[in-house]
Parts: structure tokens; sequence; C-alpha cells
């Protein structure tokens, strides 16, 4: 039971092609789900007469697909990668529908959960595929493909939520997703049909993932109604706070007794994937973190439209892409391949601290240049995240091992935007939508207070680009081998 079972004939370039491009559709519908309802959260709303739940549109995906990625690691290494696959995109499907038909915002919500349960395996599983697909030495130039198809599908987001709610209705957003939906199980079920198999049994930490989620869902919700509806000192918010300090502990307990914990022990042990995880997580989070309050900014204190707001970003997406396909390449040809990637992450560190000292005195050419300096400055530190991983995992734990990164990843990106919406949300829902007209010179009366808090975001996403900075120093760099790993533990 634990020998893998190996592909009959080997792979050719065209196979590998058909492989990457197979996985990348799933990648693409759930990325696009963390951002696309940015910019139509105030129109949905509005339609649902409901506006204090509206924050938990995007922390309850968020925190169903990140509870259920190393599940979807584990299940991947049990009954291969794209069966698992294909049940995600069945389970995306299900929440889209749901979400689709909503009459009330309770509905919605239940629906984003669903669909969280299902985008887990969208985003996860393609990366594990490439890992058993690709050596380390040549992962860079196909992991640069994933990269620009993750933030593409980010940084579009916004604009095409925007630009279906300002022009149809919002429930036309998921019924977007459907076809697409559709579109990926064709694609998954013929492009990976001679996709390797390397079935490994684990055992499903369902304790750990749900203690995980309790501890998350208690903190977000102490941040999102302490000083809105409660005091920070009141026994509900401390309440609140000392329940998700509990959940920590158990969740913490639970990984160091559990048999198979969700987070192996045995991987992040690894300092090369400690870091690495951490420095992808980190600086992951705080671009997805722009990606949500950018379009919130621009619109709550510049005064753009959903629409106008979203392709605003365009410039991010496209800087990103860039820097992310040439940084892959690089990868595979340098030795020192953490350079590239050091000195970005110092550039885009700086793009967000001027950004947040300009939140006041932007002009439409300053706030582009910085939006195109931060996304080729995070560019090739994706790629290299996921390469050293794989290049000292071994091949049976890499769905497990992937699986963490993008837990962490998820993890970190919720409990940031949790931090960052209670940072501005009490401030832009009083002051409203269309306060300042273009995007110059300065904001209009009255919305001080609202720049003070999104320098207050732009100030901590710099700091989550820091320790991603950090991380990146601290990983050893080891020559990528040329061959993929062994498949016996």
């Amino acid at each position: 039971m634990d020998a893998p079972t190996v592909a009959t004939r080997p792979l050719t370039h065209k196979d590998l092609r058909l492989f990457v491009i197979g996985a990348m559709l799933p990648v693409l519908i759930g990325a696009m789900d963390n951002t696309i309802l940015a910019t139509a959260l105030p129109t949905i709303g509005r339609d649902l007469n409901d506006i204090r739940n509206l924050p938990w549109l995007i922390t309850v995906f968020l925190l169903a697909s990140t509870a259920c990625m190393p599940l979807y690691g584990k299940i991947a290494d049990i009954h291969g990668r794209r069966l698992t696959l294909c049940v995600a995109i069945g389970i995306h499907l299900v929440g889209c529908l749901i979400c689709a038909l909503s009459p009330s915002m309770a509905m919605l919500i239940f629906g984003r959960v669903v669909q969280g349960i299902g985008a887990a395996g969208l985003t996860s599983i393609p990366v594990v595929v490439l890992g058993d697909i690709a050596a380390p030495k040549e992962r860079g130039k196909y992991s640069a493909y994933f990269a620009v198809t993750y933030t593409t599908a980010g940084a579009c987001g916004p604009a095409l939520g925007g630009f279906l709610s300002d022009t149809w209705h919002w429930s036309a957003i998921f019924w977007l997703a459907i076809p697409l939906d559709l579109a990926a199980l064709l694609v998954t079920s013929t492009l990976l049909r001679r996709l390797p198999r390397y079935e490994r049994p684990h055992r499903l930490d369902l304790i750990g993932a749900a203690l995980i989620v309790a501890a998350s869902v208690s903190f977000m919700m102490g941040l999102n109604l302490a000083g809105v509806r409660y005091e920070w000192t009141s026994p509900m918010i401390l309440a609140l706070f000392g329940g998700a300090i509990i959940g920590v502990a158990l969740f913490v307990r639970r990984l160091l007794t559990a048999p198979e914990p969700l987070i192996p022990i045995a991987v992040l042990s690894h300092p090369v994937v400690r870091f690495a995880t951490i420095a992808n997580a980190c600086g992951w989070s705080a671009i997805v973190g722009l990606n949500i309050f950018l379009p919130i900014y621009l619109q709550s204190v510049v005064g753009l439209s959903a629409t106008d707001a979203g392709l605003s970003l365009i410039v991010l997406m496209a800087s990103l892409n860039i820097s992310a396909g040439i940084g892959g390449q690089i990868l595979c040809r340098v030795t020192h391949y953490k350079a590239l990637p050091m000195a970005g992450l110092v550039v885009a560190i700086a793009s967000v601290i001027l950004l947040a000292l300009w939140a006041d005195r932007l002009t439409p050419v300053s706030f582009q240049v910085l939006l195109l300096l931060i996304g080729a400055g995070f560019g090739p530190t994706p790629s290299m995240a996921s390469v050293v991983v794989q290049n000292v995992v071994e091949r049976h734990h890499l769905g497990i091992a992937f699986g963490t990164m993008n837990f962490s990843r998820n993890l970190f990106s919720t409990i940031l935007i949790a931090i960052l919406g209670a940072m501005v949300l009490a401030v832009t829902s009083s002051i409203g939508p269309g306060g300042g007209g273009e995007l110059r010179g300065a904001l209009p009366p009255g919305s001080a207070e609202a720049v003070e808090a999104f320098r207050r975001v732009f100030f901590t996403v710099a700091v989550c680009l820091s320790i991603s900075f950090v991380a990146v120093v601290m990983i050893e760099q080891r020559p990528l081998r040329t061959d993929l790993p062994d498949s016996k533990a």
C-alpha cells in the first residue's frame, strides 16, 4: 500500500505543458474568489439590507478555505491529485449556486462557506501537481505561470466584481463562476488523466481543523465587534479573545500530540520549509490585503466608482505578473537565487511605506508608480519559496508540505484582513463613498480620520512584507536538484 504508482511511460514536454494548463484554470477560479467581492460589498449590503455582516462574506470564505487546505493535501496524497481536484471543483460549483440564489445575508454567508471549502482544493492541489512533474531546478519557470495566474485573478477580481455589480447584479459574480467550474472540471478530467500517481496512506486531522477555525472565528468576531457594538474591555469582547487564546492553545497541543496533525511538525521542523512558509504567507497576505483594501480606500476616501477602483489595481497585477515570470526564469539559471527576491522585497516595503506617508496627497501618476513597484518587488518571492520547499521535501510529502504552505498563507491573510478591517470599517462606513472626486491633491474635508486609518493599514502591510524579507534572508541557499525527489520515505 505504501508503494507509489508511477506513470507507464516517461513524461514528455508536451505532457508537462498539458498538466500545467490543466491545473491553471482551477487556480484562477479559486484565487479570484479571494477578492472579487471587495468592490461589490457596498452593493450587496444595500440590496440585502445588511451592512453590518458584510465583512463575514470575505472572512468565512477565507476561514473555510484555510482549514481545508491541509486536508486537501493529505486527501490528494491518499486518493490522487486528479480525483481530489475534481471533487473540489464540484463543491465549489455547489457553493456558487447557493450564493447566486441567496435571498438573504445568512444564506449568502453559508454559500461562501461552501465555496471556500471547494476553493481550498482549487488553489492547493495544482501546486502539488507541479511538484509531481517538475524537478526543483525546472520548477521556477512553471511556478511563475501559477504565480501569474494567481495574481492576475486576485487583481482582476475587484475590477470584475465592480463591473458586474454596477452593470447587472451582484449575483452575476456567482453565475459567471458556474460555467468556469464546468470548464475546469472538463479540463481537469481530461488533461490530468496521465498524471503520475504517488498515493500514500494518511490520517485526516478534522479536530485540528475545527480548533483553528473556532479560534479564528472567535478572534475575528472580537475584532469586528470591539469598539463598534461593545467596549474593548466588555465581558463579551474579553470572552471572545479568551476563547481565541484557548482555541490556539488546544490547537498547538493537538499539533504536538496527534498521530498525524493538521500541520505536520516533522515538515515544519525543517528550517528551509519553516522560513519559506513564513516568507510566502506574510508576503501573500500583504498583497491580498492591498487587493481588498485599496479598492475600499479609493471608493470611500477618493470617491471612485466600484469599477474604477477595481481597474486602478491593474498596474499592480501586471507588474507582479511580469516580475514573477522573469523571476521564475532567473531562478532556474543562477546560483544565488535569493538575491532577486530580497532586493525586490526591499523595493516593495519602501513603496508601501511611501503609500502610507502620501495617502492624503497622492496623484494618479504617483499612485500607479507605487503599485508598479510593489508588484515588481514581490513577484519573485512566491516562486522561490515553493522551489526551495520542493528541493528539501520528499515527493510523498509534497501534498502535506504545500498544503501547509497554503494553509499558512490563508490563515495569515484571514487574520490580517480582520485586523485591517477593524482599523477602517467604522471610519469608512461613517464617511461613505463618493467623498473625494479624483485622485489628486488634498482629500475632502472630514476625511482626515479615514486617511489616518488607511495609513495604519499600509504601515501594517509594510510590516508583513518586512517579516517576509527577514524569512527569505534566513532561508539556507542550497543548490537546486535537477531530478525529481525520491518517492520513497
